[in-house]
């Protein structure tokens, strides 16, 4: 990626891919359709606390590509190749106007709401509130689950332009406040 705008992205790749980092595509009729993306949660791109948790970074499949159960076969393949894992973290989003991330298309998913923090951005359609939630499947019985460090997710993530949280490069400190 040559170009300045990806650095961020670059240098997260270097420091997550050698460390358990995983991104798998999905390919139906010979064309890309979806994609799944985590690590550990020690490089994970979300301020997800614990020791043995993998983080579900990024999933979406193509409208498309619906009504093949695409997004739930992504998520089996990654529980799968992640079976020591206590289990499985992300975030989600409510009232935001973004089409990713939603609440409901996790627990659609199996993911249930750990957790959340009421914000609204600092720059960009202020008036809107909108809840990060920390979403959780758990893989182990009895096991703690994750925190999430609410300060920083403030800050919003730098690992992907096209996430509705990202924070570009000129942004300096949080792009987010609690409502």
């Amino acid at each position: 990626m040559p170009f300045r705008k990806y650095r961020q992205r670059r240098e997260y790749l270097e420091k997550a891919v050698g460390r358990g980092f995983h991104k798998k595509l999905l390919i139906f009729n010979g064309e890309i359709v979806g994609q799944i993306e985590h690590a550990p949660v020690e490089v994970s791109g979300y301020p997800i606390l614990d020791n043995n948790v993998v983080v579900m970074n990024c999933i979406w499949v193509l409208r498309k590509a619906k009504g093949h159960n695409f997004g739930t076969q992504l998520l089996k393949d990654m529980i799968e190749s992640e079976k020591d894992a206590d289990g499985f973290a992300t975030i989600a989003l409510e009232n935001h106007e973004s089409p990713w991330f939603r609440k409901w298309q996790m627990e659609k998913l199996d993911f249930k709401s750990l957790d959340s923090i009421k914000v609204a951005h600092k720059t960009k359609h202020r008036e809107q509130t909108f809840s990060i939630h920390l979403m959780w499947i758990p893989n182990k019985k009895k096991v703690k689950p994750p925190t999430l460090d609410k300060e920083k997710i403030l800050n919003g993530e730098n690992f992907c332009l096209a996430h509705p949280l990202y924070c570009p490069q000129t942004c300096r400190g949080s792009i987010l406040e609690t409502k």
